[in-house]
């Protein structure tokens, strides 16, 4: 059922950032697509993962870091660096890098620490009910 409620707010967000990039200008655009993108990319790997791991910061920090490598990437030019050319690859990659992108992923995954956080608290406290039931 969790894994039904996410692969809903994936194909929600995925909808969002369409419209975003395609009619969306100003701090929407650059901003909230940003803080939106790692929810997303979080949503998608809650649907496809069987389990998630008991660490639960660990999904939420890997998604953060991805998003900061990529961006880092754009500091570093990677788009123009290997010729890419494709208008689908440069939006997705992106082509110029800023601090407050950073920020952005940073603000956009605080709901995924706290949906992970919570579920782990809910798992531990559905186990220690079975363990003194017995």
């Amino acid at each position: 059922m969790k894994r039904l409620c996410f692969l809903a707010a994936f194909l929600l967000l995925f909808g969002a950032e369409v419209l975003i990039g395609l009619y969306a200008t100003g701090w929407i655009r650059s901003y909230f697509g940003d803080v939106l993108v790692v929810i997303l990319i979080y949503a998608f790997a809650r649907t496809v993962s069987p389990e998630k791991p008991d660490k639960w910061f660990l999904l939420p920090t890997l998604i953060l870091l991805f998003a900061f490598g990529v961006e880092l990437l754009q500091l570093w030019g990677f788009c123009d660096r290997f010729g890419i050319t494709n208008r689908l690859l440069r939006i997705l990659i992106g082509t110029s890098y800023s601090n407050i992108d950073m920020l952005s992923y940073a603000i956009g995954i605080l709901p995924c620490y706290l949906i992970d956080y919570l579920n782990l608290k809910k798992k531990t406290e559905i186990k220690t009910e079975k363990q003194t039931d017995h």
